[in-house]
């Protein structure tokens, strides 16, 4: 140990702001939730033993599941999909984008989410959205990623989510004057899908029809087991003791936010410090 009995411990499986709730929690036995660190707060109480923290955000979880606060849950699932907590939880974030498809694409953070992500959501056959929806949140997501990556070629990156969109679905005065004109969509594939609206006959389906949909899938790092398993984990339910208050967004005043306490054991305080292994050392 230095000289001045300082010591610094790098913690690495935890971003600093969820790490600094947790710190919190442990010093004061109650912290605010917040959608942003929701999730990452949830693992960390789980792999630090505070269940009754990891009860309380799971099901907080539940309550702030909403048109703002999801494309946040799901970038946040992202940086934490190896842990178990995360995999029991994706589920239902799909569901509710699955039901609030046109509102959820039409997100500007939805052009934030990473490509496999936004390729997984478009390609799901439960997604309540049309096809145009659908074309338009593709095309906004490729032009942000080419003015991040200035070498990108915008067909090439929009090339990769033409066939999650059934184009055909779109009428042939829509097609014509909002997705043609944008030139992202092949020549060949406007003209199969005006073709197939003209008499289906003409056309072979394969061409039109989308090959890559999803039922019931959860992200696609995971294997098919645990997606599978996701479908029946249950969340436990509110510790007893712990109060909730209803959040709808972010940015909802500490008045509206959640707080939790328990009490915790001088063994679980050591743990917290301790450094563990990183996914790349295990």
């Amino acid at each position: 140990m230095p000289a001045g009995g300082h010591q610094t411990l790098i913690v690495e499986e935890f971003e600093p702001d969820v790490f600094r709730q947790l710190i919190e929690y442990i010093h004061t036995g109650c912290v605010t939730l917040q959608a942003r660190t929701l999730l990452g707060l949830m693992n960390a109480a789980d792999y630090y033993g505070l269940d009754e923290l990891r009860k309380a955000c799971m099901g907080f979880v539940q309550a702030c599941i909403n048109v703002d606060t999801v494309c946040a849950l799901l970038a946040s699932a992202e940086k934490y999909i190896q842990y178990k907590c995360t995999k029991s939880l994706v589920q239902k974030v799909l569901e509710f984008v699955d039901s609030h498809g046109d509102d959820v694409l039409s997100l500007g953070s939805f052009a934030l989410l990473p490509e496999h992500v936004v390729r997984l959501i478009l390609s799901r056959e439960e997604l309540q959205a049309d096809e145009l929806t659908k074309f338009q949140a593709a095309a906004h997501w490729s032009r942000r990623f080419c003015d991040t990556e200035p070498t990108a070629d915008l067909r090439e990156v929009m090339s990769n989510f033409l066939e999650c969109i059934e184009f055909y679905k779109i009428p042939a005065g829509v097609l014509m004057r909002e997705v043609h004109p944008v030139g992202v969509v092949p020549d060949h594939v406007i003209m199969n899908a005006l073709a197939y609206q003209a008499d289906p006959s003409s056309v072979d389906f394969r061409k039109v029809g989308s090959p890559n949909r999803f039922r019931r899938m959860s992200l696609m790092t995971l294997p098919s087991q645990e997606a599978s398993s996701l479908l029946t984990e249950k969340v436990a339910p509110i510790p007893e003791g712990v109060t909730q208050s209803p959040t709808t967004t972010e940015s909802s005043t500490p008045e509206s936010e959640k707080k939790s306490t328990s009490r915790f054991s001088k063994s679980t305080r050591m743990k917290l410090y301790r450094r563990s292994k990183t996914l790349a050392e295990s």
